[in-house]
């Protein structure tokens, strides 16, 4: 109805207006249209995403055309240019409210899905007496097989501390030593935040939690990560493993809405290396 009303306006106009006005007129706003335009766009696509474009409609070029050589064609022109532009701005921001839109629904479901794990002890004591608190017991000893374990798995040295970081981070969790794994993939990510191998590290470390039952700490490790480093390697894989950690704190729908999120921004991984695992995922979830 808008471009409808624009066009309607423009075409009265023609009868009453003389043409090098009506093209003067227009061409203000094709311009102003186009600024908006790129403005949307930054915010769409931020950080010089490959997927920025410019507008496909552009003004023609040539030599100059005294005011009154200007014809009825050349303003019809212009009105096509503005119903373009502005139909491509309406849909670039309503991208950017339903990317803002789907972002904080997946926040408040993590919020939500951590926050049983953190209130339960608080609730299990509500409403009774305070109770006397057992003589804390003399720490357990390392086990020493488990110590000679670890200490033979070698952290690499080959010249890339990031790299090096997270391969002995990977070593210790292929061991199935949880904890040190832990500690160790934090600290890589942490300590190189900036490095591609972030990313797979704090998916990992994610999937450490799951391996270590603790779902609840991996869906905010996983998060984290789709979060942060949308563009890293291993974001899909942290949306599935995601969606486990949901599936095994209860909460399926959420779990499907992370799969159905992982195949609207990764549609070539969910469809192709991770194609399996999501359909496995659906199915553990229970989705439609």
């Amino acid at each position: 109805m808008k471009t409808i009303g624009i066009t309607i306006l423009l075409t009265g106009l023609l009868a009453s207006t003389p043409l090098s006005a009506q093209s003067a007129g227009v061409d203000k706003r094709v311009d102003r249209l186009e600024q908006e335009m790129r403005a949307v766009q930054r915010k769409v696509f931020p950080g010089g995403s490959t997927r920025y474009f410019e507008p496909e409609i552009t003004a023609e070029t040539g030599p100059a055309t005294p005011a009154a050589a200007v014809t009825s064609s050349a303003v019809s022109d212009l009105i096509a240019r503005v119903d373009a532009l502005e139909a491509s701005l309406a849909n670039l921001t309503g991208q950017v409210e339903e990317n803002g839109f789907r972002l904080k629904k997946i926040e408040d479901q993590m919020a939500a899905a951590a926050a049983p794990a953190s209130s339960q002890p608080a609730t299990s004591t509500s409403g009774s007496a305070p109770k006397t608190a057992p003589a804390p017991a003399a720490e357990a000893a390392p086990d020493p097989e488990r110590v000679v374990a670890v200490a033979a798995i070698v952290m690499p040295d080959t010249g890339d501390a990031a790299e090096d970081s997270y391969i002995y981070g990977y070593r210790l969790w292929d061991a199935k030593f949880y904890p040190e794994a832990q500690t160790q993939l934090k600290k890589t990510v942490e300590d190189h935040p900036g490095h591609r191998r972030a990313s797979f590290a704090q998916n990992l470390l994610g999937r450490a939690y799951l391996d270590d039952n603790k779902p609840a700490l991996a869906s905010v490790a996983l998060y984290e990560n789709y979060q942060k480093r949308p563009r890293g390697e291993r974001a899909p894989d942290s949306l599935y493993f995601l969606s486990t950690a949901l599936v095994q704190l209860e909460k399926k729908a959420d779990a499907c809405r992370v799969l159905a999120e992982m195949e609207d921004v990764y549609p070539e991984v969910a469809n192709g290396r991770l194609a399996a695992r999501v359909t496995s995922g659906k199915a553990a979830a229970d989705c439609k």
